[in-house]
């Protein structure tokens, strides 16, 4: 598939997929004439990479930790001190993330059900 139709499957602009490229976050495969072509496992990786940059990662630890999970992958999980305390480093700032964005999701639960709970407001006119 063309970039953008892989735009389009992922939701993700044409001008991101280009940057992750410039970021070697990802390699397109190339037609004989220079035109980028996609398969199905780059459908996925872009939906990894989108969803982990939207959660705060910055594109430098993304690489990162796809590196890492494609070492796990191919059972050679291999991660040097200087990688692991950027990962722990960045594991404390996605807890706090994830706590702050647990406790908007409670309050927004927590208001919803009041207002379903209470009576429909009297119309006026």
């Amino acid at each position: 598939m063309r970039i953008g139709e892989l735009a389009g499957r992922t939701g993700v602009a044409t001008r991101l997929i280009r940057y992750y490229e410039q970021q070697a976050l990802l390699l397109a495969d190339r037609l004989p004439n220079g035109y980028r072509t996609y398969g199905e496992d780059h459908v996925e990786r872009i939906e990894r990479i989108a969803g982990l940059v939207q959660a705060g990662v910055p594109t430098r630890l993304v690489k990162v930790l796809l590196e890492a999970e494609d070492a796990c992958a191919r059972e050679q999980a291999t991660c040097s001190a200087e990688v692991a305390a950027l990962l722990a480093e960045e594991l404390v700032g996605l807890e706090k993330r994830i706590a702050c964005l647990s406790r908007s999701r409670d309050t927004i639960r927590q208001f919803l059900a009041q207002v379903s709970a209470s009576p429909a407001p009297a119309r006026c006119g």
